[in-house]
């Protein structure tokens, strides 16, 4: 009996080693593509939580303008101060006429009303949603209301400020559709001509309502989870695990998704799965949460968002590449088995080559040594092999091109090209354990622009999107090298100032910025005076983490905007007028008049002037 030749072995060989580097080559080039579609998807995934979560926090903002335009009205005073609990007046028919415009113009309001601080916080004015129409309560079905938080708390606040109520079913009764439903309620006191609280302007929010609106252009297929900062679930795709405390029994996300535990701990701001790497976890889905704040009142209310996807919807492109990559693994193998029978002697060395291209499908040394000038099959299956090659490069650069812009847009303003939220916050907390190290100091600067919303409004959008970007400019161009400006969100910006010359150059850099922002802008022709005010914090004097520096610079801003001389103030300041006015004694007030602001700021103290550096 013939003993099998070496043309026989060496052709069962070669091919053995066609077959099996074909075959790695596929599985590499099909679990690496897996890979890729799935941490896409989970980039994808976060960037809209994160514009979801955006939009929810501009929406109730919008929702708190629309309650102090209402609150601020000279008939909203007037009404709510009448000693006539149920008699209707001209003033409270054109009230009465406004909110109706409201309720119509915004499908997701359940209910507006304006309570009066007398007679037990009795209803005055109050539209229902009934169906997909407003209805006006008479004055028989009028309720007193002085019992409940949206409208004792609202009263206890300053003018103008915001009450955000937790998100709870409604089960107040007679509020039409608005009973029984999760619904959010924004409320700002009423103040009349003496300055005093006559009132309060509530608006019930249809939370479902709301979250479909903000979703209508994100993409299908999406599930959305939403809980608040204890766990509980507020939106499920299934209706059933929703608002468990309102029927004794409590469904908690970190239950049903555990990794997003360290959310609720607020040890991390996002969190991201895929079933891909956590089955049990995340079977079938990829998903991504977020942690936003929620409210004003309070800083440590927030929220969980979270959003998922099917995972055979992300990796259905790699099922087709996964096919494909067998036929052309099965294809492949089977030729090279017959020609290496046929041409065994003449092809050992071509063979080689491509099964040393095979196991080194990456590196670029390879590509000269394939035989892709030869005009034989071993010419064509070279050539194919490095089409194929070029093709999933190709696939790759894209992909990690797309992942670096992705990138880019997490970390940055898109509109002014700054750093945005989170970035700054990275810096700032490397910049707390940097100067923390080195025993240095820092300061903080909170920008917010004094007339952009006039302008927004009478101009639009578009302009106000190119005075942001103007801005932007003029900040970049009077701060210091090593300074760093971001945008936090709409009319916001902040400014880092790290070193030891971070003391003096804290109001210096304010006084820049003032001039700067008090000078003309010119916006497609028209001038226009934007303006700013500016709180000030320092690292270790005002905190020594970042949400305790950004929360005091933000308190120092506002009693800035809020004083009458006040362009810009330390928070330390602030912190010194609120002591000296706990300590000034009961007639002192009568002494001094009503000049004082709501922070103890004497009237000319020529605190934050913007030409006296502090």
């Amino acid at each position: 009996m013939m003993r099998p030749g070496l043309t026989f072995k060496l052709s069962l060989l070669l091919a053995c080693i066609g077959v099996v580097a074909s075959g790695a080559t596929g599985f590499y080039a099909y679990h690496a593509n897996r890979t890729l579609l799935v941490n896409e998807a989970e980039e994808n995934l976060l960037t809209s939580t994160e514009l979801l979560g955006q939009r929810f926090s501009v929406a109730i903002d919008d929702v708190a303008a629309d309650a102090q335009v209402l609150a601020t009205l000279p008939s909203s005073g007037q009404v709510a101060r009448s000693d006539d609990g149920s008699a209707a007046n001209p003033a409270r028919e054109r009230l009465a006429k406004v909110f109706a415009s409201f309720m119509a113009n915004h499908a997701e309001y359940l209910q507006i009303r304006l309570i009066a601080r007398q007679h037990f916080g009795l209803e005055l004015i109050r539209f229902d949603r009934n169906a997909q129409s407003a209805v006006r309560v008479q004055a028989s079905g009028l309720q007193e209301k002085g019992q409940f938080p949206y409208v004792f708390d609202t009263l206890a606040l300053p003018p103008r400020g915001i009450y955000i109520s937790p998100i709870t079913v409604n089960h107040e009764h007679g509020a039409h559709s608005a009973e029984g439903k999760p619904t959010l309620r924004l409320a700002t006191p009423v103040i009349d001509t003496n300055g005093n609280a006559a009132g309060v302007v509530v608006i019930d929010v249809d939370l479902a309502s709301l979250l479909r609106r903000l979703q209508v252009d994100l993409p299908r297929g999406y599930e959305v989870y939403l809980a608040n900062e204890w766990g509980d679930f507020l939106i499920h795709p299934d209706p059933t695990q929703t608002f468990g405390f309102d029927r004794g029994r409590r469904i908690l996300m970190q239950d049903s998704f555990p990794a997003t535990l360290p959310l609720f701990e607020q040890a991390k701001n996002e969190v991201l799965l895929n079933g891909l790497m956590r089955p049990q976890q995340a079977s079938g889905r990829v998903l991504a949460f977020i942690r936003r704040p929620f409210g004003v009142a309070d800083g440590n209310r927030f929220i969980v968002l979270g959003l998922a996807k099917p995972l055979s919807d992300v990796l259905a492109g790699a099922t087709l590449l996964g096919e494909r990559i067998v036929r052309m693994v099965l294809i492949s193998s089977m030729l090279a088995f017959l020609l290496a029978i046929l041409f065994a002697r003449a092809l050992t060395q071509p063979l080689h080559i491509l099964a040393h291209a095979a196991t080194h499908f990456f590196a670029d040394h390879a590509m000269g040594a394939l035989p892709v000038k030869r005009t034989d099959e071993i010419g064509v299956l070279a050539r194919c092999f490095d089409r194929m090659r070029g093709e999933i490069r190709l696939q790759l650069d894209v992909l990690h091109n797309k992942q670096h812009e992705l990138v880019h847009l997490a970390s940055h303003d898109a509109l002014t090209g700054l750093p945005n939220r989170m970035m700054f916050a990275d810096r700032l907390e490397a910049a707390i354990h940097d100067a923390a190290a080195k025993g240095e100091r820092l300061a903080v600067l909170f920008v917010d622009l004094d007339r952009f919303k006039q302008i927004n409004d009478r101009y639009g959008h578009a302009v106000g999107d190119r005075v942001l970007a103007t801005v932007a400019r003029r900040l970049q161009a009077v701060l210091s090298e090593g300074d760093l400006v971001a945008r936090l969100g709409g009319d916001e910006f902040i400014v880092l100032i790290k070193g030891a010359r971070s003391t003096d150059a804290a109001p210096v850099a304010a006084i820049n910025i003032i001039h700067a922002l008090n000078d003309t802008l010119l916006i497609d022709g028209q001038p226009m005076l934007v303006g700013a005010s500016i709180g000030i914090s320092h690292y270790p004097t005002d905190g020594t983490s970042a949400e305790a520096l950004l929360l005091n610079a933000d308190a120092a801003m506002y009693a800035a905007k809020s004083g009458e001389h006040a362009s810009w103030l330390h928070y330390q300041d602030v912190l010194d007028a609120r002591r000296r006015s706990a300590s000034r004694p009961p007639d002192a007030d009568e002494r001094d008049g009503a000049n004082a602001n709501a922070d103890g700021l004497e009237p000319g103290s020529g605190l934050g002037n913007p030409d006296t550096v502090q």
